[in-house]
């Protein structure tokens, strides 16, 4: 049983004008998917970043998986680790190279023995994934090569009463019970108002704040105490693991991150600094699912909770994400997921996902239960070939509307 063929095809798809600390989402976003073919016949698909320095990695580490079984990890983890050492790369870049390839091996090693990737991680131990509306300050619409604006169908969120109409949208159509708001964007003032207009509008939903460490510690104890009684918890709110603890002491709310604690030499020191009470995993950082089984594993016996994080993506890495959800006995709260933000371009069939009250039924089917629409693929390859794209650069696409915009961190 062998690996007989390794495909890379970046990807571009279409992306709304979102807001962060950082600059605003250009018009479209780049991924990429890894597809294999075992003897043959058997195919697996992964998805990952699309920006060049991962493609590069992922194209350097053809020899180290074709001609081997999709069963055997643990060698292909170690050639890749050995392959990409020799070069500049670090132990992050490495394993989300690994982490791309082993979701495709794990689909293709579902598909050959007849069962889901949840029953390959342990089995279930929940039938849905509940995620969590994840909301943005955004433009009405990307502006054209003159300024002007056709507005999108979600319609700007720039004031508090936006981003509850935004917030209306979605847990309209996906059920969502629980709410994430992306700041750092606007004075802290505005995004707590936001808060507590979005705790009126949806009484008992927990809710939660992300300005990805745009706010200094005073700016985010400030935070913490107006909004005390309305937030789940605080997601990085400062930079660094001795302000987060500061935060974390003196706040009086929990403290998640994806940003302080990103791969496992991490977690001591956030722990003996008592920077952080929740981690958001990411199997895309993490170096893939059964990695990111062994991360909760090590919150569960450290006391730390244990969410998702979400960037830009499409519905390969939503199923893999929900596979591992299943399988993960200590997910605490609900996950993050961008994938409303961009689903109209899914290359995963239509009806592969339905949410109900906000949670995704785990997929049976064996592999990742997903059909990929290879015509999408091809689809969204040649958008990203005709666009020219190779990296995704929020801070130069904001400059395009304000020259002197400063995405330099804290901001607030």
């Amino acid at each position: 049983m062998q690996i007989t063929e390794f495909t890379v095809i970046p990807l571009a798809f279409r992306d709304p004008p979102l807001l962060n600390s950082w600059g605003v989402h250009e018009p479209l976003a780049l991924r990429c998917l890894v597809k294999i073919v075992v003897d043959d016949s058997v195919v697996g698909w992964g998805e990952g970043s699309g920006e060049a320095s991962v493609l590069a990695a992922l194209n350097e580490v053809r020899e180290c998986v074709v001609g081997r079984s999709p069963f055997e990890l643990g060698a292909i983890e170690q050639a890749i680790a050995r392959r990409l050492r020799t070069g500049t790369r670090s132990a992050r870049d490495i394993a989300g190279t690994f982490a791309i390839i082993e979701v495709a091996c794990h689909d293709a090693q579902g598909k050959i023995a007849g069962v889901s990737v949840a029953e390959l991680l342990g089995g279930r131990v929940r039938h849905s994934v509940p995620y969590s509306a994840y909301l943005f300050f955004k433009w009405a619409g990307h502006p054209d090569a003159d300024g002007n604006v056709e507005a999108d169908a979600w319609g700007a969120a720039l004031d508090p009463q936006g981003i509850v109409s935004q917030a209306r949208i979605l847990t309209q159509q996906y059920g969502f019970q629980s709410i994430k708001l992306k700041a750092g964007v606007f004075p802290p003032a505005v995004e707590i108002e936001a808060i507590r207009e979005l705790a009126k509008a949806f009484p008992g939903y927990p809710l939660r704040i992300d300005p990805n460490g745009g706010w200094t510690v005073e700016t985010s104890l400030s935070v913490a105490r107006e909004l005390a009684g309305e937030l789940e918890y605080l997601e990085d709110p400062t930079l660094g693991l001795d302000n987060l603890a500061i935060v974390a002491k003196r706040g009086g709310l929990p403290i998640a991150t994806n940003m302080a604690v990103t791969s496992f030499d991490t977690i001591r020191p956030a722990l003996e600094a008592g920077a952080v009470q929740i981690v958001l995993a990411d199997h895309h950082y993490w170096g893939g699912l059964r990695r990111s089984r062994e991360l909760a594993k090590l919150c569960d016996s450290f006391g730390l909770g244990l969410s998702m994080h979400s960037n830009s993506h499409l519905g390969i890495s939503l199923a893999a994400m929900t596979h591992l959800a299943a399988a993960t006995p200590n997910l605490d709260y609900a996950c993050d997921t961008h994938y409303p933000w961009n689903c109209a371009d899914d290359v995963v069939v239509p009806g592969s996902f339905e949410f109900e009250d906000g949670a995704l039924a785990v997929p049976t089917s064996p592999g990742l239960g997903v059909d990929v629409d290879e015509g999408k693929v091809a689809e969204l390859h040649d958008l990203y070939l005709s666009s020219g794209r190779t990296t995704r650069d929020d801070t130069a696409y904001m400059r395009r509307v304000d020259a002197h915009y400063d995405p330099a961190l804290p901001r607030f």
